[in-house]
C-alpha cells in the first residue's frame, strides 16, 4: 500500500487542480459569469471585467474576495459581482467593506475610531485563534460609506504630500496617498456605466434622447443670437455637464468602435459616446444597452439581465470574435488561478521532501517529486497562457519576471532530482517555486499584470532572447545558492549531511553555477546588442546593466576560486549564497534607485524586505564560517 501513497497523491492533486477549469458557477440566478466576460478597454488593453474586478479588489485591499472579518460568510461570491454592484447599484457597493487601512494615524484621520475596528466573534474558539494569530485582531477594511465623510480632508492631505519626493515621505503620507489613489480607482469605476447619482439611468437617457432634437436646436439658436427654448438650452447644457464629468471620471472604455472606424481599440467611455449624441442626434445604442443591463442587474430581473448580455455578446460578435474569445479564456485563466494554487502545492511537496529524510525517503521523496512536477505543469501552462493573451515574450515587467525565475528554477531543481533522487531538488524547488510565487502576489497589488510593456521595451528578437536568457541566469544563480543553503542549514543544525549528501550538493552547486555563468554572460551580451539597437549604444554602465556584469563576475569569481583550489566545500556554499544577495540586487535593487533606463519605480515595501533578505543571507554565511566541529553533522 506504501508504494501506491504517491500516485494517490498525484492524483489527487491533479483531480484539484482540474476541478479549477470547470466553467464558474454563478452565485444566482443572474448569469454573472458571462457579464465577467464582456470586454472593455482599460489602459490600453481589451480585458474582461472580471479581470478590472479582480485587479481593482487587489489594488484597494490586497485580495480578491470581498468579505466582512465580523462575518463569516462572504458578502459577495464572485469580483464580477461586486463589480456588477459598483457598475449599476453604487449605492450597495458603498457598504462593502472593499479598502484597507493598516496606518493608526491615517484611522484617525478618517475619523474611524477603535470601536469601528473591533471584531466580535461568536465563540471562545474564535477568540482565541485571533489571540494567536490565526484570525484578525482588528478590523483593517472599511466601507465607501465610511470614509466619505473625511474625502475632502484625504485629498488635501495628499495634495500636502505630492511635492515630497518618494523615498522621502513619512508613512502617514504614503499611507494617505495610497488610499486617495484607493478611493480615486473606485469613483471612476462608479462613473464607467452610469452616474452613481441616478436612480434609474435608463430612465434619464430615455428622456436625454426625447429632448435632444429641440435642445440642439436651442444650443444652435443660441450660437447665432437667435430666438431659443430657454429652458431646452438650460436642460442640454446640465446634461452635457454631467457626461462630460462621466467622459473625464469614467475608467472603462466600453463602447466598441463604429463599424467604420479604422481602429479597433478605439473605443469610447459612456460619458464620451453621450457627448457625440449632441452632434450626431441619437444615443450610443451600446450605452442604452449597458444602461438596460443596470437596471435589469438592480432590479433583480435575472431573465432580462441574462437575455441582454448573450444579445450585447452576440453584437460584439459580428466584428470582434478573436477579443471575445481572448476574453473568455482570460476569465477562465483568473478563475483557474494556475499560480496560486501551484504555490500550495510547492508548499506541500517541500513538507513532504523535508519528512522524506526522517521517514520512507523513496515513498515520500517520490510523492514530493510528483507534486513539484504536477506544480510545474501548472505554472507553466499559466505563463504559456500570459504569453499568449499579451502576444509579447514570458517576461514583460518585474511581475512576469518573478514567475520565470521562479519557473527556471523549479525547471532545473526537476533535473537535479532525477538525477539525484534525494529529494534535495524537491525542497529546493518547494522553496524557490513558494518564495517566487509570493513575491509575484505582492507584485500584482499593483494593478494589471498584462499591462502594456513599458516604452523603454523595444519588441524585437533581441528584447526577447535577451530577457529570456538572463532571466534564466538569475534562476541558476537563485539556485545555486539555495542549495548551498540547504548544505549550511542541514550541517550546522542535523546529522544529515553525511560526506555522499555534501559531496552530491556540492556537485549541483558547481554544476548550476557553470549553468548561470554562462547564461548570465550571454544574456548580457544580447542585452547590450538590444542596447545598442534601441538606444544608439552597447554599454552605458546603467545601473541593471552594472547589475548584470555583476552576476556574470560573481559567478566566474565562484568558478576561479574552485579551480584554484581557494575554497573546499564550504567555501563555494559562501561563495554560493552570496550570490543570491548578488542577483536579488540586480533583480529588485537597481529598479529602485530611480535613476537609469530601466528604473521602474521605488517600492518601500520591497526595499525592507531586500534588506531583510540580504541580512538573513549574510547572517547564514556568518554561521557557516563557525569551526567545523561546531557543524552537528561533523562533530565526532
Amino acid at each position: 500500500m506504501k508504494r501506491w501513497l504517491p500516485i494517490l497523491v498525484l492524483l489527487l492533486a491533479a483531480g484539484w487542480l482540474a476541478s479549477s477549469l470547470r466553467p464558474q458557477k454563478n452565485p444566482g440566478a443572474q448569469d454573472l459569469a458571462a457579464f465577467g466576460r464582456l470586454p472593455v478597454l482599460v489602459n490600453g488593453r481589451l480585458k474582461p471585467l472580471d479581470t478590472v474586478a479582480r485587479t481593482s479588489l487587489l489594488v484597494m485591499q490586497g485580495r480578491q474576495r470581498v468579505s466582512d472579518p465580523a462575518n463569516p460568510g462572504p458578502l459577495v461570491a464572485t469580483p464580477a459581482e461586486w463589480l456588477a454592484d459598483v457598475l449599476f447599484n453604487p449605492a450597495k457597493a458603498d457598504t462593502y467593506p472593499t479598502f484597507r487601512i493598516d496606518s493608526p494615524d491615517l484611522l484617525t484621520l478618517m475619523g474611524i475610531t477603535e470601536g469601528d475596528t473591533r471584531i466580535s466573534y461568536d465563540s471562545a474558539a474564535k477568540r482565541m485563534m485571533a489571540l494567536v494569530g490565526f484570525l484578525p485582531s482588528s478590523r483593517s477594511r472599511f466601507t465607501f460609506k465610511q470614509l466619505e465623510p473625511k474625502l475632502a480632508e484625504l485629498d488635501r492631505q495628499a495634495q500636502l504630500a505630492e511635492p515630497t519626493e518618494v523615498q522621502l515621505r513619512t508613512p502617514f503620507q504614503k499611507a494617505v496617498i495610497q488610499l486617495r489613489d484607493r478611493v480615486l480607482l473606485y469613483q471612476r469605476l462608479k462613473h464607467s456605466a452610469q452616474t452613481p447619482d441616478s436612480a434609474d439611468f435608463l430612465s434619464e437617457l430615455v428622456q436625454f434622447q426625447k429632448a435632444l432634437p429641440a435642445g440642439v436646436a436651442a444650443v444652435r439658436a443660441r450660437q447665432k443670437g437667435e430666438p431659443h427654448d430657454t429652458d431646452a438650452f438650460k436642460a442640454m447644457m446640465t446634461m452635457a455637464g454631467r457626461y462630460d464629468f462621466m467622459d473625464k471620471m469614467g475608467y472603462l472604455l466600453t463602447v466598441p468602435p463604429a463599424s467604420d472606424e479604422p481602429n479597433p481599440t478605439a473605443w469610447k467611455s459612456v460619458g464620451h459616446a453621450l457627448l457625440e449624441a449632441f452632434e450626431g442626434g441619437s444615443i450610443n445604442p451600446n450605452v442604452m444597452a449597458y444602461a438596460a443591463l443596470g437596471r435589469a442587474y438592480r432590479d433583480q430581473q435575472p431573465t432580462q439581465f441574462n437575455e441582454i448580455v448573450r444579445l450585447y455578446r452576440d453584437q460584439l460578435a459580428k466584428r470582434f470574435t478573436p477579443q471575445l474569445r481572448k476574453s473568455d479564456i482570460e476569465a477562465r485563466f483568473n478563475a483557474a488561478e494556475p499560480f496560486y494554487k501551484s504555490t500550495q502545492l510547492y508548499a506541500i511537496a517541500f513538507l513532504l521532501a523535508i519528512f522524506s529524510w526522517l521517514k520512507w525517503p523513496a515513498v515520500l521523496g517520490r510523492g514530493a517529486f510528483y507534486l513539484t512536477l504536477l506544480a510545474f505543469i501548472a505554472t507553466t501552462a499559466g505563463i504559456a497562457t500570459r504569453m499568449w493573451l499579451e502576444g509579447r515574450p514570458p517576461v514583460t515587467n518585474l511581475y512576469s519576471s518573478a514567475l520565470f525565475v521562479g519557473w527556471g528554477s523549479v525547471g532545473l531543481c526537476l533535473i537535479l532530482e532525477k538525477i539525484y533522487r534525494n529529494a534535495i531538488g524537491s525542497v529546493a524547488a518547494g522553496v524557490i517555486g513558494f518564495v517566487t510565487l509570493l513575491i509575484a502576489h505582492h507584485l500584482s497589488l499593483s494593478g494589471d499584470t498584462l499591462e502594456m510593456m513599458r516604452a523603454v521595451l523595444d519588441t524585437n528578437l533581441w528584447l526577447a532572447t535577451h530577457v529570456v536568457v538572463i532571466t534564466i541566469g538569475y534562476s541558476a544563480t537563485y539556485l545555486a545558492g539555495f542549495l548551498a543553503l540547504i548544505y549550511i542549514v542541514r550541517g550546522l543544525f542535523t546529522r544529515s549531511l553525511d560526506p555522499a549528501t555534501a559531496d552530491a550538493l556540492t556537485r549541483m552547486v558547481y554544476g548550476i553555477v557553470c549553468f548561470a555563468t554562462l547564461f548570465s554572460l550571454v544574456g548580457t551580451v544580447l542585452g547590450g546588442i538590444w542596447a545598442d539597437q534601441s538606444w544608439g549604444r552597447f554599454w552605458g554602465w546603467d545601473p541593471k546593466e552594472n547589475g548584470a556584469l555583476l552576476i556574470v563576475i560573481w559567478n566566474a569569481i565562484i568558478l576561479h576560486c574552485r579551480w584554484g583550489g581557494l575554497v573546499k566545500q564550504r567555501g563555494l556554499m559562501c561563495l554560493a549564497v552570496f550570490g543570491n544577495v548578488i542577483t536579488s540586487w540586480s533583480w529588485f535593487g537597481t529598479n529602485m534607485l530611480g535613476i537609469g533606463l530601466h528604473s521602474y519605480g521605488f517600492m518601500d515595501a520591497a526595499f525592507w524586505w531586500l534588506l531583510a533578505f540580504v541580512a538573513t543571507q549574510v547572517a547564514v554565511i556568518a554561521l557557516a564560517l563557525l569551526p567545523l566541529e561546531k557543524w552537528r553533522s561533523f562533530r565526532v
